[in-house]
């Protein structure tokens, strides 16, 4: 069985179909005796959820703002 570290660091790739069916097989094993990663798998779910509803930013502006923060960052002693 996966310890809550190792499942955690699997879980992204859980979530995005990338494990082989031996990994799923223990992912889920897990995740029926552990409420807590069930509980983390809920909350990534939920996450991945969010932000495909979200607007996508518009490029230009995001370079502006970082143009932006890199010389105040500059400028300050």
């Amino acid at each position: 069985m996966l310890t809550c570290r190792e499942q955690v660091a699997l879980s992204s790739d859980y979530l995005d179909g990338q494990l082989t069916f031996g990994e799923r097989l223990l992912m889920r094993h897990h995740l029926m005796f552990c409420s807590d990663c069930r509980r983390f798998i809920r909350q990534m779910r939920l996450m991945q959820a969010t932000l495909r509803v979200l607007p996508e930013p518009p490029m230009a502006e995001i370079d502006e703002l970082a143009e932006r923060l890199a010389a105040e960052h500059t400028r300050k002693p």
